[in-house]
């Protein structure tokens, strides 16, 4: 999804270029190359984990694709090796999609995410609750065994706040147009939008990884 289509609801970002990204061709002879399947940073970002490449997830709850993503991704990361770390950064190109930045956070402060981030994509793009209000989302979390005053006083908190800041941070440094986007090592960044499907993404990222380690 690209960051102009946030502009359209969900029915642009349906109809984005990525929707059909997984009838691309799975096999591609030619080595990733640089501008057209992945971007190179021009200056580099601050990663978490010093002495390790580090891979982020730049993802929207609301996206279909990051939605679809989301088994594909799970499968390549239980594969990743040792000196690779992998974390999510949730991203909002519209401020009224900061609720949902703000529900990952809060769910990682209660230690919540493993049993409840797929959960909380079944729910906007299943059940077709959108989880854009405290008060919808804070419904959903009780309903989820997770305690509702617990969960906002969370979701409130300054330390999610503070998260909510510096995630938007590394995604305007990183410049990403659009989501599902995966980052490497602060270095690198592509996408299903570049490479032409999701899986390929995650073939080009394999590709990023491997020349991070050579530097």
């Amino acid at each position: 999804m690209k960051r102009r289509e946030f502009t359209g609801g969900m029915a642009a970002c349906a109809a984005a270029g990525i929707g059909a990204t997984l009838l691309a061709p799975a096999v591609h002879a030619q080595a990733p190359q640089a501008g057209t399947d992945y971007v190179v940073l021009k200056q580099p970002q601050p990663t978490s984990a010093p002495g390790k490449i580090e891979v982020v997830e730049f993802f929207w709850y609301g996206c279909p694709h990051c939605n679809r993503f989301e088994p594909l991704l799970d499968v390549w990361v239980k594969k990743l090796p040792a000196d690779v770390n992998f974390r999510r950064v949730p991203v909002a190109f519209r401020e009224e999609f900061v609720v949902h930045q703000r529900i990952y956070y809060a769910l990682e402060a209660l230690g919540q995410l493993e049993a409840l981030h797929r959960k909380v994509f079944h729910a906007i793009h299943v059940e077709r609750n959108p989880l854009n209000k405290p008060e919808a989302v804070a419904d959903f979390m009780a309903k989820n065994g997770v305690d509702r005053a617990k969960f906002l006083e969370a979701f409130n908190s300054f330390g999610v706040q503070a998260k909510v800041r510096q995630a938007s941070q590394l995604a305007e440094g990183y410049k990403i147009d659009g989501v599902p986007a995966l980052g490497v090592n602060g270095r690198y960044w592509t996408s299903g939008g570049l490479t032409g499907s999701l899986e390929r993404s995650l073939v080009v990222a394999d590709y990023l990884i491997a020349q991070a380690r050579k530097k």
